[in-house]
């Protein structure tokens, strides 16, 4: 039988791969951003498993919804598996479950048609945000036997994120087909701002640009059936369940902001687009100096005292086409931080709040007749 030796002569095969620098795997590591990704590149060599803490820029996709209840019965089995799963060596589910209970006070302002408020707020009930290794080759998730991790604990070997983004599977809160309903939220230790646009129905109705854009001849002013057929009640819901869903985000942030600090950026939004919040460095470094309000009925940042800026349109057109019906601007600041605001300032705020034919709605509405409004801090 015969041996087959290596040649001698012949030089060894050279990996080009490994000539790369850290540096540039760095990029690469930056660019990909995502954290499941992260975690089966840790797991390919031990250079990896080094270079992957040291990324700047992480994205955290949700992949599933679980309610206190779901945690607290898989609780007596998350012991067990916690040993056996290590922070980068699955993929990772965020576990995102309700966020309040209902603003019994508000009952009296919005009479016999509270129940709308009702429905939508107990449909989220409160409790906390997590974070879960996921089990099993084919990626889905056994109730039964995982261990339940806080985002801190996701995140506590990456040593350097200056840019944080956590993208939740859904917006929380419930509306109907057709209705739109979009927020952005600023907050440092309490609430910065917030914009809310929405609209009661969206038309698509092959408007040409060259057509024009036009809001009908009303004068901007809002027409008296909208105080009589309860359109205003809608927008007081809308704006508080708004302000309630960036005030449990903004709480469950907590931990990652107090153990990161090298954080330059941090948004938490929704796959559906419905929210978003967003913190920049001075922000963040503000809530580490002064620790937020927490309200006492729920999980969530206490909001402040308000003024608020309405603008409405029955009918508005944007260039692209779209109709919205019912379209409805709202500009949110605290009421200290209001006095001391110039309101010049609220046309470039307003429309860089959001994107795309949204943004162009919010320039379009901020032209009109303006309506001022106070909220009480809840």
């Amino acid at each position: 039988m015969s041996s087959v030796y290596p040649d001698p002569d012949q030089p060894e095969p050279v990996d080009h791969f490994d000539r790369l620098p850290d540096s540039v795997l760095l990029l690469v590591f930056n660019k990909i951003g995502d954290v499941k990704a992260l975690g089966r590149c840790c797991v390919v060599s031990r250079r990896f498993h080094s270079l992957v803490p040291q990324v700047e820029n992480v994205v955290v996709r949700v992949d599933c919804v679980i309610s206190d209840d779901d945690c607290s019965s898989s609780s007596s089995s998350s012991d067990k598996s916690r040993a056996l799963v290590g922070p980068f060596s699955n993929l990772f589910r965020l576990v995102f479950g309700g966020i309040v209970k209902p603003l019994q006070a508000l009952g009296q302002f919005l009479g016999p048609k509270r129940s709308v408020l009702n429905e939508t707020l107990n449909s989220l009930s409160s409790s906390s945000l997590f974070v879960a290794p996921g089990v099993g080759d084919d990626g889905e998730m056994d109730h039964g036997g995982v261990s339940h991790h806080s985002p801190t604990q996701v995140l506590r070997n990456f040593n350097e994120i200056r840019f944080l983004r956590i993208e939740l599977p859904s917006g929380e809160l419930g509306i109907d087909d057709g209705v739109l309903l979009k927020w952005r939220a600023d907050f440092g230790s309490t609430l910065d701002n917030c914009v809310i646009l929405g609209a009661a129905s969206v038309i698509n109705n092959g408007i040409s640009p060259e057509f024009g854009v036009g809001n009908g001849d009303d004068n901007g002013s809002i027409p008296e059936t909208f105080y009589t057929n309860g359109g205003l009640k809608l927008r007081v819901v809308w704006t508080i369940s708004s302000l309630i869903a960036a005030s449990a985000r903004h709480y469950l942030l907590q931990p990652i902001i107090a153990d990161h600090k090298t954080l330059d950026s941090l948004v938490l939004t929704d796959a559906d687009g419905q929210g978003v919040l967003c913190m920049n460095r001075d922000q963040l470094e503000e809530l580490r100096v002064k620790p937020l309000s927490a309200s006492s009925a729920s999980k969530r940042t206490l909001v402040p005292a308000l003024n608020m800026r309405l603008w409405y349109a029955p009918y508005l057109e944007l260039p692209d086409g779209f109709v919205l019906k019912g379209a409805t601007l709202v500009a949110i600041r605290p009421s200290e931080q209001s006095a001391s605001k110039n309101e010049v300032s609220d046309a470039s705020w307003l429309s860089n709040a959001f994107e795309g034919p949204y943004g162009t709605a919010a320039k379009m509405l901020v032209k009109r007749r303006t309506y001022c409004l106070e909220m009480n801090s809840f």
